[in-house]
């Protein structure tokens, strides 16, 4: 099984890597070019309460002074896109993923909904990202787990549905995980334990299977590399204590049960 699932992250890197490839071919990867991504994602807005994007993003202002924008230092490109709170609504047009210098993404408290872009996955300088509070729906797609700087990942309070990709579990810098609040189920991959540097996952407000408090040997074994100092919070209400079995006896469960 664990050989199918590194076949598959290889394959995966492969076909992600030889789209990127593609769309850098066919655009002349510049400031010019984040610009024109950000304005296909203004184009897909359809409602902007404060009149934040409409009125600021706008071609006679450079893209660095927009709103919510950040550019890097050196390279001048866009390296974080900051649009939480905006209470924007609105889907996320392909070309966002030409955005090749971004490290922070942040949709968090908006109404975007739809289903994520594949062409996300070109985003490899990406450390954070945060679609908390959206609409988004559909499966959690596998790609993310060619993101291998990522190190806070929060698809928190959607509506994502199906089981948690394996190949999440495969990105070595993660620390932060939050997927409580949507619709996931099935079983927690037994890859979590290649997670060395995680502190806090919060799987609570799905539909996993088996209960922890009914069955405490489902829950693999290793959850219980992480490091002490680690926080781990699958929460539904049942258990409010330190996990019992003694190599958890650092990490706390807070209101611990799956469905």
């Amino acid at each position: 099984m664990e050989r199918v699932t590194w076949f598959f992250l290889i394959y995966l890197i492969c076909c992600e890597a030889a789209s990127c490839l593609t769309m850098a071919a066919q655009t002349n990867l510049n400031i010019t070019t984040d610009r024109s991504a950000l304005l296909a994602l203004k184009a897909r807005i359809t409602n902007d309460p404060r009149n934040i994007v409409f009125t600021n993003w706008s071609t006679t202002t450079p893209v660095c002074n927009w709103v919510g924008v950040t550019c890097g230092a050196r390279h001048h490109r866009i390296a974080e896109l900051n649009v939480s709170n905006f209470g924007l609504t609105g889907t996320i047009p392909p070309e966002l993923g030409n955005l090749s210098f971004l490290v922070v993404l942040n949709f968090k408290n908006n109404s975007f909904h739809g289903i994520l872009p594949q062409e996300l996955a070109c985003l490899r300088r990406l450390k954070f990202i945060s679609l908390t509070n959206n609409k988004f729906m559909g499966v959690i797609p596998s790609w993310f787990g060619s993101l291998f700087k990522l190190q806070v990942f929060s698809l928190y309070g959607n509506q994502f549905s199906g089981s948690i990709p394996a190949t999440i579990f495969n990105l070595s810098a993660l620390q932060t995980i939050y997927l409580s609040y949507n619709q996931l189920s099935g079983r927690i991959p037994r890859e979590i334990g290649n997670l060395t540097m995680l502190k806090e996952i919060y799987l609570d407000s799905n539909n996993f299977e088996v209960g922890m408090c009914v069955d405490f040997s489902k829950i693999p074994n290793e959850i219980g590399h992480f490091e002490s100092s680690g926080k781990i919070v699958c929460a539904i209400q049942c258990l409010k204590r330190a996990y019992p079995y003694d190599y958890l006896q650092h990490v706390i469960f807070d209101y611990c049960s799956f469905l």
